[in-house]
Order: C-alpha cells, then sequence, then structure tokens
C-alpha cells in the first residue's frame, strides 16, 4: 500500500503523509498545530518538521494565534495549494477506487475500521 500511495502522490510533489496534512489544512484554513496532530494522530514535533516542509514548498503559511502567544501558530494554504486542490482531491479519490477495486468496497471499508479502531485501542 505504502508504495502506491507514494506513487500517486509523487506527481503532486509530496508525499502521503505531507498530501494528507495539506489536504486538512485546504479544508479548514487557519488550523492550529495541535488540531492538525490530533487529527492526523501525529506528534506536534512531527507536525512542525511536516508543515516546516510544505512551507519550504510554498504551499501553506503560518500566523501567530495571538499577539500574546507566540507558541501556537495557525497554518493556511498559499494560492500555490489552492490551485493544487483539485488534483490533490482527484489523487485520492482515484487512490480510494483502486483499492476498493483490488479488495472490494466493503473489505476497504472493514479494512479502515479495523485500523481506527486499532488507533483508538493503542492511544
Amino acid at each position: 500500500m505504502n508504495r502506491i500511495w507514494d506513487e500517486a502522490f509523487k506527481e503532486l510533489g509530496l508525499s502521503p503523509a505531507h498530501a494528507y496534512l495539506l489536504r486538512l489544512v485546504l479544508a479548514s484554513p487557519g488550523i492550529s498545530h495541535k488540531a492538525i496532530a490530533s487529527e492526523l494522530k501525529l506528534e506536534k514535533s512531527t507536525i512542525t518538521r511536516f508543515v516546516d516542509s510544505l512551507q519550504e514548498k510554498g504551499l501553506v503559511q503560518r500566523s501567530k494565534l495571538g499577539a500574546e502567544d507566540n507558541r501556537e501558530q495557525r497554518v493556511f494554504p498559499t494560492d500555490k495549494a489552492k490551485s493544487m486542490k483539485e488534483a490533490l482531491e482527484a489523487t485520492c479519490d482515484a487512490l480510494y477506487r483502486r483499492m476498493c477495486g483490488n479488495l472490494g468496497e466493503a473489505e476497504m471499508k472493514a479494512l479502515v475500521a479495523r485500523l481506527r479502531k486499532t488507533a483508538r485501542l493503542l492511544s
């Protein structure tokens, strides 16, 4: 699965993890690092590295949460990221269809449910 996902997102110049973070930022402009970490089930330090990478590519920008709190920042998509949104969503949709085609839709949904349950049990 990793190879398939890596190949698909490589066309967009992203890793799967970066692509999903970018999708989240596009869906929720101004999202905090903490909210991203919670949604993606990753450590804040990992999110910081991912956001740094996306910022270097010109896909996101940061803004401080408030004048009194320099620790928490909001993440916004750039115009470049917004112009990629359609291609990003099409890639995700194609991957989902491919997985459903290979596994069957019922098995794909069951796999996702099992993975989510496992993640909950381990956290």
